[in-house]
């Protein structure tokens, strides 16, 4: 297997990155669980998802790295950190989050029944909250005393100092300073949490250049920090840890569809970023083929380099924060510069599961762009009384194109993956609204 002693990209032409590892038989989703067939999987002993995945990180990180997998693999069949986990998501998130019928939306576009999971209503109002209380968990049961985590829309940098906060750890998120500006609620919020904010002025200064920073001070501090990384991205474990907090997701909706119409949905959708709210909304369902999953991207301003963050669509296989995956990148495997409007969603990389399963076919991958999120973003406030992030607004930007082809009697699950507060002023401010 091939190695990488940094955690910036390598481009690699290589059909598989993987060698001779061994499969972890017959292991499922955490008591956290989800499920047991073959998608479900954990990854290899090695952390491949097919052949995405892996660790590409300096030595003292993978010792670092290790301790960390054995306490999560031990924590996810422990019935007390299980039991303290779930409470938190009861009781303290507010879940199970609904799902509801739009009704007016459904009517207005004239085709599928949309269903909306609604991620937005979950406490700091996002699907973020759902790891990051896994992660501080994990982080009191190794002994750390900081969570440091890197953010774009804030919402995973929220939900890092919420848990921090709660738990009585210190916590550091790093910021890159555009996203700073567009998302200054969000700042504040962390502030007011007990976090430090440390802006990220390098490179473009968005959230792959707040991934680099968080890293390296991660490099410097590994024995008291805990690295809470906000998606399923990253060197092994956190992909697969990521996943499976998130899943809760997809076990709620596939209960409570099921309940509401007697069957399974016919599509899922959800934005893509780094991809762990498209997959804790569809890890559940994965096994079931009747289901069809969608994952929407973003084509920002257009397709030409630096212009969007369309990973799935545009990338190639390379290496970036310790993962071989799909990238945007050039031709000597440096990531390409990237550009959403949705700060969440501007990054250049995307999580080795999200890259297996387009190979597999198994979820199509889509784009949206800025024009048609921003629309999206006003179009649902108005016809549901709902202000969607613009990260989800993606998701129904798409919503808006498909549904009206289907029939009435179809069924989509959309995953409101946060809500648009931290996003208003900067709408208004792009759309010259007083």
């Amino acid at each position: 297997m091939h190695q990488e002693n940094k955690l910036t990209t390598r481009k690699s032409h290589s059909s598989g990155a993987r060698r001779g590892s061994a499969p972890l038989q017959g292991e499922e989703s955490p008591g956290l669980q989800a499920g047991g067939a073959s998608l479900k999987l954990l990854p290899d002993e090695q952390g491949y998802f097919g052949k995405y995945g892996g660790q590409f990180v300096p030595p003292e990180l993978k010792t670092v790295l290790a301790e960390v997998s054995r306490a999560y693999l031990a924590a996810r069949q422990d019935k007390e950190f299980i039991n303290e986990y779930e409470s938190l998501l009861q009781d303290y998130v507010g879940r199970p989050s609904p799902l509801y019928l739009a009704k007016r939306l459904s009517r207005e576009l004239g085709g599928a029944q949309i269903y909306f999971k609604r991620e937005d209503l979950n406490h700091t109002g996002a699907h973020k909250i759902n790891h990051t209380l896994g992660e501080g968990l994990l982080a009191k049961r190794l002994g750390k005393t900081k969570l440091l985590a890197e953010t774009g829309a804030g919402q995973h940098g929220v939900a890092v100092a919420t848990a921090a906060a709660l738990l009585g750890l210190e916590c550091e998120i790093h910021m890159g300073t555009i996203d700073i500006v567009k998302q200054q609620p969000n700042v504040v919020r962390m502030k007011l949490l007990g976090a430090k904010v440390v802006p990220v002025a390098t490179g473009g200064q968005s959230l792959k250049d707040a991934v680099d920073s968080a890293f390296q001070t991660y490099l410097r501090e590994y024995d008291k920090t805990f690295f809470a990384i906000g998606s399923v991205v990253g060197p092994h474990p956190y992909p697969m840890m990521v996943r499976d907090f998130q899943a809760v997701v997809g076990r709620e909706a596939k209960k409570q569809i099921v309940e509401k119409i007697g069957r399974l949905p016919d599509y899922l959708l959800a934005c893509v970023g780094g991809g762990s709210n498209a997959i804790g909304l569809f890890h559940e369902f994965l096994d079931d083929k009747g289901v069809k999953m969608i994952g929407v991207e973003p084509s920002g301003r257009g397709l030409r380099p630096g212009e969007h963050a369309a990973t799935l669509s545009l990338g190639q296989p390379g290496t970036i924060h310790g993962m071989y995956t799909y990238l945007l990148q050039n031709e000597t495997g440096e990531p390409l510069p990237v550009y959403s409007i949705a700060s969440g969603l501007d990054y250049p990389g995307i999580g080795p599961i999200h890259a297996d399963l387009k190979e597999r076919g198994r979820v199509e991958y889509v784009t949206a762009s800025d024009d048609e999120a921003v629309a999206a973003f006003q179009y649902l406030s108005q016809i549901e009384g709902i202000i969607p992030a613009l990260e989800s607004s993606h998701a129904i930007a798409y919503v808006r194109k498909l549904a009206p082809k289907l029939a009435k009697d179809q069924v989509m699950i959309v995953n409101l993956s946060g809500r648009g507060d931290k996003d208003i002023d900067f709408v208004a401010d792009k759309l010259g609204t007083d």
